[in-house]
């Protein structure tokens, strides 16, 4: 049995990953696992403590661990937090492997992300910082990505047999 990934989701917040993640692992009949979960789970606490208590720089090494363990033992879907294609060693890991970028434009990341609740790097100018690792990012999940979906305006089932569809040899 393989303990490589069938498939890695990255993109920005708002971008689905969770939603279409857990929609495509039920229609692929395989696990979900998202490495923010992991990392919760590691620290004991919400990834906004975890901010708040010991810094975004803890956050990352963190998530950098969770990103190299659900690469090497998870044979299902694999949803990376929106900011682990900033990490180089991130972006190295996931070269071999199928990963899908959920492209998501500024409005509609808004209308699903809110405007902050419970996202520690949106919490003081949601709409700008948001734009912001659009534009920062975007680069970074092309580059890693094997195929892009974009996400503006559908609805999770529609992407996920989209998304499974690019799976199939």
């Amino acid at each position: 049995m393989s303990t490589r990934p069938v498939c890695v989701l990255v993109g920005a917040p708002g971008s689905g990953k969770t939603t279409v993640g857990t929609a495509l692992a039920a229609a692929l009949g395989v696990d979900f696992r998202d490495t923010d979960t992991d990392i919760e789970r590691m620290a004991g606490k919400p990834i906004p403590e975890i901010f708040v208590d010991e810094g975004e720089d803890h956050f990352r090494t963190l998530e950098r661990a969770a990103v190299a363990a659900g690469l090497a033992s998870h044979a299902g879907v694999l949803a990376l937090g929106g900011g682990a294609v900033l990490a180089e060693e991130n972006r190295a890991a996931l070269i071999g492997h199928t990963v899908v970028h959920l492209s998501v434009e500024l409005p509609d990341a808004i209308k699903r992300v809110g405007l902050g609740a419970g996202r520690p790097l949106l919490s003081l100018n949601p709409r700008a910082t948001l734009k912001y690792l659009l534009d920062q990012r975007r680069p970074l999940y092309a580059e890693v990505a094997t195929a892009t979906v974009v996400t503006d305006g559908r609805e999770p089932e529609e992407l996920a047999a989209e998304i499974a569809a690019l799976l199939k040899p």
